[in-house]
């Protein structure tokens, strides 16, 4: 932890602290903002903060991650491939890229064993190739970029909302409407540092979705997302009364069938490709739990119709 008073300065605080903090970018300070890792006189704050005399500010680095990244022979079901991109069904458990607590087993190591060098260096030595992410515990469909000009191409897609993200969602409720939009901005809690929570101070987050089916005590989503923000589907269900089964994090966790981690499903993406431009349209069948859990409810609404 870093503490510093200010005297006296005028400066963008993500500026302010680059100048302060040896050897760390000012990317590297406006991720920590980001994060929540800084606070100004014990609250949270904008990159764009400028500085006043008599602040006092509290800086949580991050704490360097030793790793050396190697390719390991991980099952992986690739959906898609070419010479720019591949794509694939990411297993629920298995983490994007390299951190504190998993050095390696992830999906990054995995895709290092199958495109050997053939990665975009954009991510980083940590996350190469990575256009986006899903959470742990969240399935499916995701893009890895194997070269820089694919990786440009299709981060700019998805600033400009030009990719359509297509999730699956099992929540606990008996959903009314048949769609609706959610429209909350989500930012860091502050009652608990390691969450996400809608609060006012938060960044735009918009959630679409519609039913496909209701069962006894629980609902199907297909569920599309404007923006990007972390655990967004997740913060947004749990706080309109729909958590997500199996959600440990946003909910109990407790659910009758026992599984570890959220019922949600990266289904499909629509994307053009970022060479060819065609537009391409993939898609990830959901895992076999998934499956299982919906066929016992579907076994049960047909019983109660009997």
């Amino acid at each position: 932890m870093k503490y510093f008073e200010v005297e006296n300065d005028n400066k963008r605080i993500d500026a302010y602290l680059s100048e302060k903090i040896a050897d760390t970018s000012r990317v590297a300070i406006q991720r920590l903002i980001n994060n929540g890792k800084v606070l100004v006189n014990g609250k949270s704050i904008k990159a764009s903060y400028k500085v006043q005399a008599g602040d006092n500010i509290q800086v949580e680095e991050e704490i360097p991650i030793e790793v050396s990244l190697k390719a390991q022979e991980i099952p992986l079901e690739i959906i898609y491939e070419d010479d720019d991109i591949i794509v694939v069904n990411k297993p629920k458990g298995m983490v994007v890229h390299p951190a504190n607590g998993n050095p390696d087993g992830t999906l990054v190591n995995a895709i290092m064993a199958i495109c050997k060098d053939s990665l975009s260096g954009i991510g980083g030595k940590i996350r190469p190739g990575i256009v986006h992410r899903l959470d742990k515990d969240t399935s499916g469909i995701i893009i890895v970029a194997k070269n820089d000009k694919a990786h440009i191409n299709l981060s700019e897609q998805i600033k400009n909302h030009k990719v359509k993200k297509t999730y699956i969602a099992l929540v606990r409720g008996i959903v009314k409407e048949n769609e609706a939009t959610i429209n909350m901005p989500i930012g860091r809690s502050e009652k608990d540092r390691k969450k996400m929570a809608v609060t006012r101070k938060g960044k735009e987050a918009i959630t679409h979705f519609k039913v496909l089916e209701r069962y006894d005590k629980y609902t199907l989503l297909q569920v599309n997302i404007e923006t990007g923000r972390t655990h967004q589907i997740r913060v947004h269900l749990s706080q309109i009364g729909y958590p997500i089964v199996g959600d440990e994090v946003y909910s109990n966790g407790k659910n009758e069938w026992n599984i570890k981690g959220q019922c949600l499903h990266a289904k499909s993406l629509d994307f053009t490709h970022p060479t060819t431009g065609k537009m391409m349209h993939l898609e990830a069948e959901l895992p076999d739990y998934f499956e299982n859990i919906l066929k016992d409810l579907e076994s049960r609404k047909q019983n109660l119709m009997i």
